[in-house]
């Protein structure tokens, strides 16, 4: 199916574009989340006159969040979670997790914004991706601990500090 996009989509293309895509894809995804229209006549002649509308409105859209991007780039998540002796989890890392960690530092993001390259299902350091518009996304820390980590970290920066 053709379709022209109305916003940036990673990998296929930008606004304006007219390009191939499977029938799902753009009756499942596109059209629905309204990120592009078909290509016939009408929506080629209706997408020409309000282009300028479209493109201000996304550039609006993307200095808004360039703007949180860049308070948002001094944010580290820490999640204290349940882990067996040798350290996986008893469950996984969600994106819901990540966004309430975000929530209770100030910061609003959305569960959708927030790409996990991997699951997350060990003690460690990781880097999680927050995309909050097409073209904007900021790369940040995520530390799972166990609760006894937590505790020994604690207790070694009071002695650091008593020092």
């Amino acid at each position: 199916m053709r379709v022209i996009l109305l916003e940036r989509v990673e990998k296929l293309g930008f606004i304006g574009d007219i390009v191939n895509v499977k029938d799902g894809y753009a009756r499942n995804f596109l059209l629905p989340k309204k990120k592009a229209l078909r290509s016939t006549e009408a929506n080629l002649e209706y997408f020409n006159t309000k282009k300028a509308e479209i493109e201000a409105n996304n550039l609006k859209l993307k200095s808004n969040a360039e703007k949180v991007a860049s308070k948002m780039r001094n944010a580290s998540i820490l999640l204290i979670r349940n882990a067996s002796d040798s350290g996986f989890l008893y469950g996984s890392v969600r994106p819901g997790d990540i966004v309430e960690q975000l929530a209770e530092q100030g910061y609003t993001a959305l569960k959708s914004q927030v790409q996990i390259a991997a699951p997350i299902k060990a003690v460690g350091n990781y880097t999680v991706k927050i995309t909050l518009h097409p073209e904007v996304s900021v790369e940040l820390p995520l530390r799972v601990m166990t609760a006894q980590e937590q505790i020994a970290l604690t207790e070694e920066e009071t002695t650091v500090a008593e020092s």
